[in-house]
């Protein structure tokens, strides 16, 4: 019977998610480590769960690896330690280097996490990416700008989706930067080409480095277009065709890059995972690869593929990092989040119109609404203070589900 310890920062829903995945499955004992007391355990669940450890900083390894070596001791062996945070990836790496519990080493994590690296080993591989340097002054930016021309993308190190990520297309905008949130050699940062093109999404289940299934989404317009744009209702579509040419063509590329980017580990228990790969469709038809974490997708991906495959997404990633095993699922709907936001400079939702004509002319393509609610703080993320999703047989209907939910909803903040 495995044991997995699960590293859950603070009870939240899409967190608890995860947690009740791990607590449903058969055949495995279950331990939690957060920053929450334990009395936040969802009740439901607490008598599946083995051992809970609290801890200070659940994203720090030392404290971390002393809560893992905790439970070890008075539950038994871990055989696994997982998260869904990107922030976590590191840190989970770290412990299990530290106690030589079986999975993605701190080498391969890094691979995922600095972006930097990522680019260089996959360029090192011959997999297509922007160019890019990391930078430790404003020379070094000014010195890329030279080289490849405005506009460019300057984002962190460590990045986590398009926080901090800022698109420079001026001297007026270097100057800003430099005023703002310079680099600097404690604190670099990847400085890339600006790449004109459609962004894809493509999910891959691999299990000890082998690809057993994968699904895509298209983000409509981009998240750095959306993080530029406070005012842009985005969406993210899940296309009901499987074999669709624009996704399928992509495939060797996206098993080349995780091929690089797992390296000598692959086909280990480090290869076991679920990733998630940002990449580009140029006009011309060439892609390339932006960025990939090897964990659960966001921006709700998951509720998307589970509808779309009539499947729990959350539970059969459960499964796999568990046992190492995953049953291809058939794509049965078209789905999509439509991301709800609002226009002013105000610090919170002033007023929500349009949500009643939103639900009347989406139909029965609408699975859920969560409307923005007057009063509500403006959201600190770019995915705002509400979401809709639907889901239809076809893409084209779902597409128009979307368009007709962000054609009506108007949020203002005040």
């Amino acid at each position: 019977m495995p044991h997995v310890v699960f590293i859950a920062p603070r009870f939240l829903e899409n967190t608890n998610r995860y947690v009740a995945a791990f607590a449903a499955l058969d055949g495995v004992t279950l331990s939690v480590v957060s920053e929450d007391p334990e009395a936040r355990i969802p009740a439901a669940l607490r008598p599946r769960i083995a051992a809970h450890y609290g801890v200070r900083h659940a994203l720090g390894a030392a404290d971390l690896t002393a809560a893992v070596r905790a439970i070890g001791k008075r539950v038994g062996r871990v055989d696994r330690i997982t998260g869904a945070l990107e922030q976590l990836q590191m840190p989970l790496a770290e412990v299990r280097d530290a106690l030589g519990i079986e999975g993605m080493s701190a080498a391969v994590a890094r691979n995922f996490r600095d972006k930097d690296r990522m680019k260089e080993v996959l360029r090192a591989r011959g997999v297509p990416v922007a160019r890019s340097a990391l930078v430790a002054s404003m020379a070094g930016i000014r010195g890329f700008i030279d080289a490849t021309g405005y506009p460019v993308i300057v984002k962190p190190q460590a990045g986590l989706g398009t926080k901090a990520t800022y698109r420079i297309e001026s001297d007026g905008d270097l100057a800003a930067l430099a005023a703002k949130a310079p680099p600097t050699a404690a604190e670099p940062l990847q400085c890339e080409e600006f790449v004109r093109a459609r962004e894809h999404t493509c999910e891959t289940v691999t299990v000890r480095g082998r690809a057993v299934w994968r699904s895509g989404t298209r983000y409509f317009p981009t998240p750095l277009e959306a993080v530029e744009n406070p005012w842009i209702q985005y969406c993210v579509l899940l296309p009901r065709e499987e074999d669709d040419p624009t996704f399928r063509a992509f495939d060797p590329v996206n098993s080349a890059a995780l091929d690089a980017l797992f390296g000598p580990e692959a086909n280990t228990a480090a290869g076991t995972c679920l990733t998630h790969m940002e990449w580009f469709l140029r006009e011309d038809g060439s892609a390339l690869v932006n960025e990939v974490g090897a964990r659960p997708p966001g921006v709700q991906i998951m509720p998307l593929m589970s509808l779309a495959h009539e499947a729990d997404l959350f539970a059969r990633w459960a499964e796999l990092i568990a046992f190492d095993r995953f049953a291809p699922l058939t794509r049965k709907w078209a789905c999509g989040a439509a991301f709800l936001r609002g226009h002013g400079g105000g610090a919170r939702v002033v007023a929500v119109e349009g949500v009643e004509a939103a639900v009347e002319a989406a139909g029965d393509a609408l699975v859920e609404l969560r409307a923005p609610k007057v009063g509500m703080a403006r959201s600190t993320g770019y995915e705002g203070e509400g979401v809709a999703i639907v889901r239809s047989r076809t893409t084209e209907a779902a597409k128009r589900a979307l368009l007709a939910i962000i054609d009506r909803v108007k949020v203002s903040y005040g």
